[in-house]
């Protein structure tokens, strides 16, 4: 099989969304602006922006400073009833499933739109 038997890309040939079949130089209704152009208003920052960074700083900077001090404080620990290993364990979690939680919402709520 040589290259020229395969499938080969014509910008503007008759069928394809862009073109213009009429051939009048009229575009079309649904061409006026592209499907991936962003919605203006959801390039804000707003309160779920906010949540998303305040997941992030409690995954990477909270946690591995709690850790980083948790044999100082390991009597605190001894009380609410967890050993030294299972803190490390059990600890990051908690921004585990803060984060995968923000992630689910945000999928959902992109695809509901």
């Amino acid at each position: 099989m040589s290259e020229d038997d395969g499938y080969v890309h014509e910008p503007g040939a008759e069928g394809e969304s862009g073109a213009d079949p009429a051939g009048d130089g009229a575009a079309r209704v649904d061409d006026a602006q592209p499907r991936n152009t962003p919605d203006p208003s959801d390039a804000e920052f707003d309160w779920r922006g906010w949540l998303l960074v305040a997941a992030v700083v409690l995954a990477f900077l909270v946690v591995p400073g709690v850790l980083y001090l948790l044999p100082t404080v390991q009597s605190a620990v001894a009380d609410l009833g967890l050993g030294l290993r299972h803190t490390y364990l059990v600890l990051p979690l908690v921004p585990a499933f803060l984060l995968g939680a923000i992630a689910v919402w945000s999928a959902v709520r992109s695809r509901s739109r």
